[in-house]
């Protein structure tokens, strides 16, 4: 009996992973060729779905030799600032809870994200963030002393909650 791979409904990152992997490992023409990739893979994604991966993961379209254009996902240097529309979206779409203890604000995420947070906090250049330390599902963002409550406030606005405790 002849087994065929098992197709799957990868989560977001699971599926954003793998698409940084074949892109990585890929020379990726179009959206088009991506979705086919990713279905070789038992990844089920539609056209739509991978524009916006492409675009959260920051993927840019290098010409190579040849003079045809492929899909890559530039390195990001610590130093590089994300824009604060993607810090928006970022806490919006996964931090799940913020709370504070003087200059430390901890927040939550669902299993698995808390670094996706922790980096866009990191290159998101907040006056009052000294750094994040990120677990599993939790980070502790680390602010400039006596800055803790602004920064919660920061943070919670950022992420369309009425208020931190």
């Amino acid at each position: 009996m002849k087994t065929q791979p098992v197709e799957s409904m990868a989560s977001k990152v699971q599926r954003q992973h793998r698409i940084a992997q074949v892109l990585a490992d890929e020379a990726v023409v179009s959206q088009t060729h991506l979705v086919e990739l990713l279905g070789e893979a038992g990844i089920r994604a539609t056209q739509a779905t991978v524009s916006r991966d492409l675009e959260e993961l920051g993927a840019i379209k290098v010409r190579v030799s040849g003079g045809s254009s492929v899909y890559a996902i530039p390195e990001l240097p610590s130093e590089q600032i994300a824009p604060s529309e993607h810090l928006r979206r970022v806490l919006g779409e996964w931090l799940v809870d913020v709370s504070r203890s003087g200059d430390l604000v901890l927040l939550r995420t669902p299993p698995g994200s808390a670094h996706v947070v922790a980096s866009a906090l990191d290159r998101s250049a907040q006056p009052d963030l000294l750094g994040t330390v990120a677990g599993d599902d939790t980070l502790l963002a680390i602010a400039v002393e006596r800055k803790g409550e602004a920064l919660a406030a920061t943070l919670t606005d950022l992420a369309g909650f009425a208020e931190a405790r």
